[in-house]
C-alpha cells in the first residue's frame, strides 16, 4: 500500500503546488524591445502601487503622474526604465477605524487618488477618496512634495463634490480655466448626483438643482471644456463645459429601467439666478445621444468612454466626439464606436424642448420664452442688457428649470461594432493629406489585457492589430496619445508603444490591411513604409493582400484546413467589424451554433466539409451593404493512424489515471476513517447522553477547522473589497454569493474588477484561503446523524454557541455566482419571482408633467 499511496500524495503536492505558485500571479518586469520601442511595466517597476486609476501627463516635459492606493506617482516617459518618484498619501489609523465603524469595509477604507489636475501656478491638485471623506492637496512639481502647513501636516482642504466618496463611484471632472467643473456623487450614501463649479470664489460655485428631471441615477463618462477661439468667434459666444453620462431615462415608462446616453452643456460665465435658481445652473440642458445601426435597428445605449479631438487643429469648431458604447439588451460582450460632432450637438441644443403630456392627444405646448433659455452669454445678450445670469427673467429660469432635456437626439451610425469583445477605454489619431478624405486609426483597450488597432477608412473598418499588453491580463483603463507613443495603463502596469507610422505592421498582411492609412509593404526589404500618397477608397486592402498572397484579399481569404477528430467541439472564428450581420455557409448539419460573429461546430460524419462566412459591409453609399467574404474553412478527418488513435489512447490513458486517482483517494480515506475509529480515547456509545452533550458532539464532528467566525472580507484590492460592482453607492440587484466557491478548506483565487466612472478600473488579484463552512449546517449534519436528537429541539444556549444570529446562508434557489459576479445557475430566477411581480400593474396615475 506503501507505494499507492505515496504516488497520490506525490500526485497532490505536484497539483497543490502548481496551484499556489500561481496564486501569487506572474509578473511582467520592465522590458524594452529596440527595434520597435516596446515598453511594459509591471507591479514591481511602478514602486508596487496597485490601483491605478487616472494618469495626467504633462506634454512639455512628458512627466506623467499616476493616482492609485495611498500613492501618487511620477515617471518620465522619456526614459520609462528608470524607477518612478513616490509619494505616500495614506490614511491615519484612527480615520481607518472611523470608517469602518461606520460600516465600510477595510478595503473601502482606503486613500484612493480619483483626480489630478494642473493648477495655473504649475502646481498638481490631487483629491482622494481619504476613507469616505474625500481630501484635495497640493503637490509641489519640482520636489514631488505634498505641500505641509507650518505644524508640518498635510495641508488639505474638502474634497466634497470635488472627488467621489469611494472608489468605484462613476465621476468625471476638467479644469477650465483655472476652475474645476465635476460630476460626481455628492453624499456618503452615493444616492445624489452633482455637476458643479467645484473652485474658485465661493459666490461663484453653482451647482445642479436636485431633481430627478436634471439627472436620474446617472453613470458620469466624460468631459470636455471646449474653449472658443477669438479668431473665429464672430458671436462672441460664451465657453462651454460638455459633460457625457449614461442615466435612467424619464421619457420611456416601461417595466425595466432603460438607460439612455446623455451629453450635457454649461457655460463657462453661468453664475445662477438673482431668485429662482439661486446658485443653481442656469444654462443646463441635456440631449440624449443615439448610436444606432439602421438598416439592422440594433441600438447601443450604454456609453462606455468618450475621446475628444479636433479635426481640424486649432478650430474647436470642428471637435468630434468619439463615444465608445455597449448594450443593455445584450451584454458587455458588445462594442460599438460611434463619432458625434460639435456643431450637431450645439444644433439639438438649440432646437425644441422636450414637452411630456399624459392622458392628453391634444395639448399645447408651453411658448419659450426670450431670450432663450439655456443659451450662453454672447455678443447680441449683452447688447441688450444680459450680461450676467443674475439679470435673467423668473420666467425663462422657471422654464429652463422645467425643461432641461431636449426634443430632439444627436444621431450617428456606428463606425464599427465588434461582438464578443469588450472594450473599456478608446483614443484617436487621425491620418489626414492634402485632398485626401480623413481616416482615422483607434486605439482601444480591453477587458482583458489588449490593445487593438483599428483603420476607419469611409464607412469600413479594418482590424489591424490584436496586441496583448500585460500577464496576467488586467483591464485597460487609461489610454493616452504624446508624441507618437501610445500610453496605455492598467491597475497595476503600465505599457508604452509606439502610436503612429507604418512600422508599426510587422508582417505583410498587417501591413495590406493598413493600406487605407497609406502604408504599403516592401518586398525587398520586407517591411512596411508610408507610400507616397494615400489611396482612396476604391483598391486598398484586397489588391495589398494579394500582393502577399495572390490566392488572399480582403474578400477572398484563402481556405484553411483545420484537421479535427469526431466528437470535438471547434469554434470556427469570423472577426466582423461593421455594424452589419455575418451568415455562414456550411453543410446541413444541425451541430452548429453560432455565438455572435464566430461559428461552433461539434464535428461529426455529416458536419464535415467547407464552412464559408460572410459578412455584410458598407457599400459605396452608406445605405448599399455589399457582401464581403471574411472566413474560409475546410473540416477534415485528422489521420487514424496519426490524430484518431492517438488522441483515443490519450484519452483512455487520461481516464484511466482519473480512475487509479479516484480509487487510491477512496482507499486513503478509508484508512483515515478506521485509524480515527480505534483511535484510543476515542468516544464510543455506551449509552444516551445527556442533553447537554449535543454541542459537545457537533463540535467533535466539525473539527478544529469549522469554528464559526466571521467571513474574512474578500477584496477587489490586496486585503478586502466586495465582489459586487458598485454603482454609484449602490450593489446591482442581484445577489452574489460564493456558496460553490468558499465551501471547503481550498484556495481561492481570482482577478476582480470594478469600472469607477472614467473608464478607469479598480482591480487587483485576491488569494483567500480559507474555510466557509458554517457551524449552523455542521450542527444540522450532526443531528441528523445522531438520532436521539430527531424528536427534541436544540436548547437557547447551544443556538446562541451555534452562531445564531450570524450572516445567513444564501438560499438553495439563489443565483450561484462567481467571484467577478458571473452567473453559475441559469434559470432560477423565474422560479423566484414574487407574486407582486406576477400581478397586474397598476395603471399610472393621469397626470401632467415635462422633463
Amino acid at each position: 500500500m506503501t507505494g499507492p499511496v505515496a504516488a497520490l500524495v506525490s500526485l497532490l503536492l505536484v497539483v497543490c503546488g502548481g496551484g499556489g505558485g500561481g496564486g501569487g500571479g506572474v509578473t511582467r518586469a520592465a522590458s524594452v524591445g529596440s527595434a520597435h520601442g516596446d515598453t511594459v511595466l509591471g507591479p514591481s517597476d511602478l514602486a508596487g502601487v496597485s490601483n491605478l486609476s487616472v494618469f495626467l501627463l504633462d506634454r512639455h516635459s512628458g512627466l506623467l503622474y499616476l493616482g492609485g492606493r495611498d500613492a501618487l506617482l511620477q515617471l518620465d516617459t522619456t526614459n520609462p526604465t528608470q524607477p518612478p518618484r513616490k509619494i505616500v498619501w495614506n490614511v491615519p489609523p484612527e480615520k481607518r477605524s472611523s470608517c469602518v465603524a461606520k460600516g465600510k469595509t477595510e478595503a473601502d477604507c482606503n486613500n484612493y487618488i480619483r483626480l489630478l489636475e494642473f493648477l495655473e501656478d504649475g502646481r498638481v491638485y490631487v483629491c482622494g477618496t481619504y476613507a469616505f471623506d474625500p481630501q484635495c492637496a497640493f503637490v509641489d512639481v519640482a520636489s514631488f512634495s505634498l505641500q505641509r502647513t507650518e505644524d508640518g501636516a498635510i495641508h488639505m482642504e474638502t474634497g466634497k463634490s470635488k472627488c467621489p466618496f469611494e472608489p468605484s463611484q462613476h465621476y468625471t471632472a476638467v479644469m477650465a480655466g483655472g476652475t474645476l467643473y465635476t460630476a460626481a456623487t455628492s453624499n456618503f450614501l452615493g444616492t445624489l448626483f452633482d455637476i458643479s463649479r467645484a473652485t474658485g470664489p465661493e459666490e461663484n460655485r453653482i451647482r445642479m438643482e436636485q431633481s430627478t428631471n436634471w439627472l436620474n441615477d446617472p453613470e458620469f463618462v466624460s468631459s470636455a471644456f471646449i474653449e472658443q477661439s477669438p479668431n473665429n468667434n464672430p458671436r462672441g459666444d460664451d465657453d462651454k463645459i460638455y459633460f457625457f453620462f449614461t442615466e435612467v431615462s424619464k421619457e420611456y415608462e416601461l417595466y425595466t429601467k432603460v438607460k439612455v446616453p446623455r451629453v450635457a452643456r454649461v457655460c463657462k460665465s453661468d453664475v445662477g439666478g438673482m431668485k429662482t435658481l439661486q446658485k443653481r445652473w442656469t444654462t443646463f440642458l441635456k440631449a440624449q445621444l443615439v448610436c444606432e445601426d439602421k438598416p439592422s435597428g440594433q441600438r447601443y445605449n450604454v456609453l462606455t468612454d468618450v475621446f475628444t479631438t479636433e479635426h481640424i487643429p486649432g478650430d474647436p469648431s470642428s471637435t468630434h466626439f468619439y463615444g465608445l458604447f455597449s448594450s443593455q439588451w445584450e451584454g458587455a460582450d458588445v462594442s460599438a464606436v460611434c463619432v458625434f460632432s460639435l456643431s450637431d450637438i450645439n444644433k439639438v441644443l438649440d432646437g425644441p424642448f422636450k414637452e411630456l403630456k399624459k392622458c392628453e392627444n391634444w395639448f399645447n405646448p408651453e411658448p419659450v420664452p426670450s431670450p432663450r433659455p439655456g443659451q450662453c452669454l454672447d455678443s447680441e445678450l449683452r447688447a441688450s442688457g444680459f450680461d450676467s445670469s443674475l439679470k435673467l427673467p423668473d420666467k425663462v429660469l422657471t422654464f429652463v428649470r422645467d425643461h432641461p432635456l431636449m426634443e430632439n437626439s444627436v444621431i450617428a451610425a456606428p463606425l464599427l461594432v465588434r461582438r464578443g469583445v469588450r472594450y473599456t477605454k478608446l483614443a484617436v489619431s487621425l491620418v489626414q493629406r492634402q485632398g485626401q478624405s480623413r481616416r482615422a486609426l483607434l486605439h482601444i483597450g480591453t477587458d482583458r489585457g489588449e490593445l487593438h488597432r483599428v483603420a476607419v477608412v469611409a464607412q469600413n473598418a479594418t482590424l489591424l492589430q490584436e496586441i496583448p499588453l500585460f500577464s496576467p491580463p488586467e483591464p485597460l483603463n487609461n489610454i493616452l496619445l504624446h508624441q507618437g507613443r501610445v500610453l496605455v495603463g492598467g491597475p497595476r502596469s503600465l505599457a508604452l508603444l509606439p502610436s503612429e507610422g507604418c512600422g508599426l505592421y510587422r508582417t505583410c498582411q498587417e501591413c495590406a490591411r493598413a493600406r487605407g492609412l497609406g502604408c504599403e509593404w516592401n518586398l525587398s526589404k520586407s517591411t512596411c513604409a508610408a507610400s507616397s500618397s494615400l489611396p482612396e477608397a476604391g483598391d486598398m486592402i484586397d489588391e495589398a493582400l494579394k500582393m502577399c498572397d495572390p490566392q488572399q484579399g480582403r474578400c477572398s481569404p484563402s481556405l484553411t484546413e483545420k484537421r479535427v477528430v469526431l466528437g470535438l467541439r471547434v469554434l470556427l472564428p469570423c472577426v466582423q467589424l461593421s455594424p452589419r450581420p455575418c451568415s455562414w455557409e456550411h453543410p446541413p448539419d444541425r451541430l452548429t451554433r453560432q455565438h455572435h460573429s464566430d461559428l461552433e461546430v461539434t464535428v461529426s460524419e455529416d458536419s464535415l466539409g467547407t464552412y464559408i462566412c460572410t459578412c455584410q459591409e458598407a457599400g459605396p453609399g452608406a445605405t448599399e451593404p455589399t457582401p464581403c467574404r471574411r472566413a474560409a474553412y475546410q473540416l477534415t478527418l485528422a489521420d487514424p493512424t496519426v490524430g484518431g488513435n492517438v488522441a483515443l489512447a490519450g484519452g483512455r490513458h487520461v481516464l484511466a489515471i482519473y480512475i487509479l486517482v479516484f480509487l487510491l483517494g477512496l482507499l486513503c480515506g478509508a484508512l483515515v476513517l478506521l485509524f480515527v475509529l480505534r483511535r484510543p480515547g476515542s468516544p464510543r456509545r455506551a449509552g444516551p447522553l445527556p442533553d447537554s452533550s449535543l454541542s459537545e458532539k457537533g463540535r467533535d464532528l466539525l473539527g478544529s477547522s469549522a469554528t464559526p467566525q466571521s467571513p474574512s472580507s474578500t477584496s477587489l484590492f490586496s486585503e478586502g473589497f466586495p465582489l459586487t460592482d458598485k454603482r454609484n453607492g449602490t450593489a446591482p440587484s442581484t445577489t452574489s454569493t460564493t456558496l460553490l466557491s468558499n465551501h471547503g478548506n481550498g484556495a481561492h483565487h481570482s482577478n476582480s474588477y470594478i469600472n469607477n466612472g472614467n473608464g478607469n478600473g479598480i482591480y487587483s488579484n485576491c488569494n483567500s484561503r480559507g474555510s466557509r463552512l458554517r457551524l449552523g449546517s455542521s450542527l444540522s449534519t450532526a443531528e441528523l446523524m445522531d438520532p436521539r436528537t430527531s424528536q427534541r429541539e436544540t436548547p437557547e444556549g447551544d443556538r446562541r454557541e451555534a452562531g445564531e444570529g450570524d450572516e445567513k446562508e444564501p438560499a438553495l434557489g439563489g443565483a450561484l455566482t462567481d467571484p467577478v459576479g458571473g452567473t453559475l445557475t441559469d434559470g432560477l430566477d423565474m422560479e423566484l419571482s414574487l407574486p407582486m411581480f406576477k400581478s397586474t400593474a397598476p395603471l399610472a396615475k393621469c397626470e401632467e408633467s415635462s422633463i
